[in-house]
């Protein structure tokens, strides 16, 4: 009978070793099936990337003028952490961290035997590299789907980076309470401090928060923070970090608690301007803007930050710009300066009121009529080539091309005006006689060379020459056209960035210079003559800066509602020698309660004047060497009193010849 029941119990037992085998199979199966799945759903390759060290824009000098990151952490270098504190992080949340491989199985059941005993959770066994990939990868709720994620997810990352990767991310992206995400924020928030500078009790502290941010936020709940602290500073001595008088020492330590400036990474110094480069950055060399937020690239650009002050500070006060018809809504304004020489821009200002990230910015985006702003590239520039001379005389009288009647804005015409005068004083019919003489294609033919788009279908009428287009320009482009004036006829492609480099240094885009030759130097300087005197003589005398030799033109559109008389766009383009600079000024959206009530010299042309007043304080006048109008203003404005004189007395001898023949007729009562 024993050896009956002997050989039951053999059966039995190799049918429960089968059985375990088969457990075990299936487990080792489903785990390898599941670590499978997870490695190809779950991508890790880009965790490092979230971490790394905000995008730095350099001026054109090489010197550091802004950051911008999309990270709600600020990352820093795990070189740059102090190794107490590291230490302080590892002795309180993960002391084996060094020796498990992303999951710590003697934890787990130590943890489990201390909860049973418990009967409750008192105790947790996660990793610091399960821990980063709960914050970092894996939504929030605790499902064993969660969890098994998590368990897979911890191990590949193992594999994959170094502990000191692991760890770098870690402190860069746990929480520390009272809104601070990451190490740097943390140091910032409750020290006042750079991360470098911590002390083993600070350090302490800021590691024992990790636990319950909330709870034991130093700022309401000091007490507890303390306690706490010394707990990090008594496992450490445990493990071998610090010695007991060391620890001693770090505990009498008083908290000091220093609030620093909590600044919010996307708004940055000059942020209109650092807008613009990172869409130029993925414009015109292809990086996304989520590698250019969180990659930590250097990009060189041709800011001059005292002009990109100056910019702002005349757009900082609101007495600088002209009133509308309300004011519900802010009448807004765009600018840019750029180098004629190389079109680097230097200053930049896409708005006024709040800034938005990457919003609307009127230096770049906007699109309106340019008014009588484009006189000097659709009309005067193609006729000087075609042989026209300043001192040539234009038609000014009422006349029609057409069903296109243009007026100039005086309701006055004096018959005929020498071209310099037409420009001079912004005349309008005379621009389009001109134009109408030269012909359509030579004008679409010049805006094309200055770089400014039209529609070929619906900008072909003489409507252009005033500014008339179906979709308009931005600043920058009007800018960018008349930089052409101001370097002999050759116009460089407008750009902010000189080269961009990655975090090791490598240059991954350049700026190759583009040049286009728009007119010969005797063109321009004819056009150089006229645009001074529109300046000095003309409607923008309000642009004139003490000392310097500035070029011009004012320009302003209608409001396009029946039965009202404003003004919707104001603008004003002028230059000197080494700087260039456009301003935009109307509403966002014109309507009938929505207007200028004031034309561009009133307006833009004041703007630009405080601008360039303080951004020329630092440049060295130069000049045009271009002839000066005045005197044939003066002898034009003889030859017309000569003119008058002469009409005088021709009306007076037919005011007598007339008296005369009536008095020949008489009849005398004689």
């Amino acid at each position: 009978m024993e050896h009956v029941a002997s050989g039951k119990m053999g059966v039995q037992m190799r049918a429960l070793l089968k059985i375990g085998l088969i457990i075990i199979s299936i487990i080792v199966v489903v785990g390898a099936g599941l670590f499978i799945y997870f490695k190809q759903t779950v991508d890790i390759s880009n965790l490092q990337d979230q971490l790394q060290q905000p995008t730095k824009i350099y001026d054109e000098d090489g010197n550091l003028a802004s950051t911008v990151t999309a990270n709600k952490s600020e990352g820093v270098a795990i070189e740059e952490i102090p190794e107490h504190l590291i230490q302080a992080v590892v002795s309180i949340e993960d002391h084996r961290f060094y020796e498990h491989h992303g999951i710590d199985y003697q934890a787990i059941m130590r943890a489990m035997v201390k909860n049973v005993k418990a009967k409750s959770v008192v105790e947790g066994g996660s990793t610091l590299t399960q821990q980063l990939v709960k914050i970092t990868m894996l939504e929030s709720d605790r499902t064993l789907k969660r969890k098994i994620e998590e368990f897979f997810i911890a191990q590949e990352l193992e594999r994959t980076y170094t502990k000191d990767e692991i760890l770098e991310m870690y402190v860069n992206q746990v929480y520390f309470g009272h809104g601070a995400w990451g190490l740097k924020k943390a140091a910032n928030i409750y020290f006042s401090k750079d991360v470098s500078e911590l002390t083993v009790a600070e350090g302490a502290l800021l590691a024992g928060v990790i636990n319950l941010p909330s709870k034991l936020d130093p700022y309401k709940n000091p007490e507890g923070a303390v306690k706490r602290r010394d707990l990090v500073l008594s496992r450490m001595t445990e493990h071998g970090y610090l010695t007991e008088e060391e620890a001693a020492s770090a505990k009498k330590d008083e908290v000091s608690l220093q609030l620093g400036e909590d600044t919010d990474p996307l708004k940055g110094k000059y942020p209109y301007y650092i807008d613009h480069v990172l869409s130029e950055a993925s414009t015109m060399y292809g990086l996304e803007l989520q590698q250019l937020l969180t990659r930590g690239y250097r990009i060189y650009t041709t800011l001059d930050q005292p002009m990109q002050q100056a910019a702002e500070s005349v757009y900082s006060q609101d007495a600088n710009f002209p009133s509308g018809t309300s004011n519900d809504i802010l009448v807004q304004s765009g600018t840019v300066l750029l180098h004629p020489k190389t079109g680097g821009i230097k200053a930049l200002v896409g708005g006024r009121g709040e800034h938005q990230f990457m919003g609307y910015n009127r230096a770049t985006q906007l699109k309106r009529s340019p008014g009588s702003s484009i006189k000097p590239l659709a009309v005067y520039t193609p006729a000087i080539e075609e042989g026209y001379e300043m001192t040539d005389s234009l038609k000014d009288e009422k006349m029609e091309f057409g069903n296109y009647e243009p007026s100039n804005l005086s309701g006055t015409y004096k018959g005929e005006v020498p071209m310099y005068e037409a420009v001079m004083n912004s005349l309008n019919v005379p621009t389009v006689w001109l134009l109408n003489e030269i012909g359509i294609d030579k004008g679409l033919d010049a805006l094309k060379r200055f770089g400014i788009p039209y529609d070929k279908k619906n900008d072909r009428n003489l409507s252009i020459a005033l500014g008339g287009m179906d979709k308009g320009v931005s600043p920058l482009q009007m800018a960018g056209a008349y930089a052409a004036f101001a370097n002999e006829g050759k116009r460089n492609e407008a750009h902010a960035i000189i080269k961009i480099e990655d975090t090791d240094g490598k240059e991954i885009a350049a700026w190759k210079e583009k040049k286009t030759k728009v007119a010969s130097k005797d063109v321009v300087d004819k056009m150089n003559t006229m645009l001074l005197g529109t300046v000095n003589y003309g409607t923008a005398k309000n642009a004139a800066v003490s000392g310097y030799e500035i070029a011009g033109k004012t320009g302003s559109t209608q409001v396009p509602i029946e039965g009202i008389s404003g003004v919707k766009d104001q603008w004003f383009v002028g230059y000197t020698p080494s700087l260039v600079g456009a301003v935009w000024a109307g509403y966002d959206k014109t309507d009938k309660e929505h207007y200028l009530t004031t034309n561009s010299s009133q307006g833009s042309t004041l703007i630009f004047q405080k601008i360039m007043a303080q951004a020329l304080q630092n440049e060295t006048a130069e000049s045009f060497h271009a002839e000066d109008i005045g005197p044939l203003i003066a002898e034009q404005q003889e030859k017309e009193e000569e003119e008058e004189r002469k009409q005088y007395w021709i009306d007076k001898g037919n005011e007598i010849k007339e008296g005369l023949g009536k008095w020949k007729t008489w009849d005398f009562p004689w």
